[in-house]
């Protein structure tokens, strides 16, 4: 018997309530991480969203390029049966060539950058932690080594850029915009690809059977992914590169091909489009630079790699997350100062609670508590943990500075900056805000999510932690 039918073999026994072990550790282990057994609220929420996630992206694409960005327009023309879904997607521009070779290129660039030059920016740029790094323990009890170049491929990918538009003219910086649609086709492609490719590997040939999870639902297990860390050699870790690139990485791209769109089409560059490239990008650099930090966050440490991640990654985030820089592109908004000041600040504010949490955090956990928050040693709730090699860990739970406020302040932080993202649309359209609606839905579902398993992974321990600070997302309200 091989090592992945083993596997599954447990899997299924734990799906089926059978016992794998001393009592109380089959709660632990098949609870930590994703989902072993799917019940029929979830099942049906993941096939809804295979469904109607592409439908989503299409349509938003869509109503810009046909409407102005005009919800409301493009929901009446249908009401009174002046278009349908058949109609808009015959108008839709289709797959071309062009296309298909410059996401070709962009992706195998970005590979390029990613395995082939290791990071030399942690040794030159005070306080950045790139090159190899390790990652949170896995369920099964592994750490996995990552090559962190992040951020020095987004500064070599925009110095190219840069270089191209004011110096050797290769192509217009209007590029993305101009092949916007057509590039829609060539990210599913990818997406589903490398969803598909993912799924099949964890079947024939995994990483790591031992963090594999087989629920025996094949929606659930597409969707959401079976294993956990799956690589090619060595060092191509699929949740890091999808997660950060090619997505991330050209987010600041396309909101630049946006600007340049405007300047083209209106002979100027609005602030709004100037507020929404420069807090965006101050998110996207944050990303990067504390990129060895995201190695412990949920993405991470807990996701498996399915559709959810790797569709998501190609596509959803690329086109959904871009959504106020092209709906200016269409409707140039140019604000009051009054108007900019509070949106600039209502960002820079968030971002503030979002790093500001986020460091207290790191800074707690790399010190193992040895430290200061808000000027004071830190308070903690000591926990304990097994793995699914039956080893027990120790850790701590950081009460105090922001995590003292709330459970998930960085989420507060971040939904702040979401908000001041849309605010710098003005207020003519639904569409741009879309993205807090979005963002809202995603990280109250994350905290949930979040702490279930927390909850499953420590016990009794996430019991005294919440009593410890008992609100989890608005301080005095949720």
């Amino acid at each position: 018997m091989t090592t992945v039918e083993s596997v599954r073999k447990r899997n299924k026994a734990r799906s089926n309530g059978a016992d794998t072990g001393p009592k109380g550790k089959r709660e632990e282990l098949g609870k930590w991480g994703r989902a072993w057994e799917v019940d029929w609220f979830s099942l049906t929420g993941v096939v809804l969203l295979l469904c109607f996630a592409p439908f989503i992206v299409f349509f938003f694409v869509m109503t810009c390029d046909q409407y102005q960005c005009s919800i409301s327009h493009v929901l009446l023309d249908i009401y009174n049966g002046d278009a349908s879904p058949l109609s808009i997607w015959s108008r839709a521009p289709s797959f071309t060539w062009t296309a298909a070779k410059i996401y070709a290129s962009w992706v195998t660039f970005q590979v390029v950058l990613y395995m082939c030059i290791p990071d030399v920016t942690h040794k030159f740029l005070p306080g950045y932690v790139g090159g190899v790094q390790e990652g949170a323990r896995t369920p099964a009890g592994l750490v996995n080594k990552y090559e962190i170049n992040g951020l020095q491929c987004w500064i070599i990918t925009h110095a190219l850029w840069a270089a191209n538009a004011y110096y050797f003219h290769w192509f217009p910086p209007t590029i993305i915009f101009d092949n916007w649609i057509p590039l829609l086709w060539c990210t599913n492609i990818l997406g589903y690809a490398v969803s598909t490719f993912a799924f099949v590997k964890a079947y024939l040939f995994p990483t790591n059977p031992e963090d594999c999870k087989f629920t025996g639902n094949i929606f659930y297990n597409y969707m959401m992914g079976i294993e956990f860390n799956p690589r090619i050699g060595k060092w191509f870790d699929f949740k890091l590169f999808f997660n950060g690139r090619p997505g991330i990485v050209a987010w600041t791209l396309i909101n630049l091909s946006y600007a340049a769109k405007q300047q083209e089409l209106y002979g100027y560059v609005t602030n709004s489009m100037i507020l929404v490239n420069v807090l965006q990008a101050i998110y996207v650099l944050d990303f990067f630079w504390n990129e060895a930090w995201y190695l412990k966050t949920i993405d991470i440490c807990h996701d498996h790699f399915g559709w959810y991640l790797g569709w998501g990654d190609c596509v959803w985030l690329p086109f959904l997350y871009t959504l106020q820089g092209l709906y200016l592109v269409y409707n140039p908004v140019q604000l009051s100062t009054p108007h900019t000041a509070g949106v600039l600040i209502l960002g820079l504010v968030g971002y503030y609670i979002f790093r500001s949490s986020n460091h207290q955090k790191d800074l707690f956990r790399r010190s193992d508590g040895n430290c200061k928050i808000w000027g004071r040693k830190p308070s903690y709730i000591e926990c304990s943990y097994r793995s699914a090699d039956s080893t027990i860990h120790k850790s701590k739970l950081l009460t105090s500075g922001f995590w003292g406020v709330t459970r998930h302040m960085n989420y507060t932080g971040d939904l702040m900056g979401s908000l001041a993202y849309c605010l710098a649309c003005g207020g003519q359209q639904l569409l741009p805000y879309f993205y807090i609606v979005y963002m809202t839905i995603l990280l109250v579902h994350r905290c949930i999510r979040d702490e279930h398993r927390c909850s499953n992974k420590y016990g009794k321990d996430w019991r005294r932690y919440t009593d410890a600070v008992p609100q989890r997302l608005l301080p005095g309200i949720f």
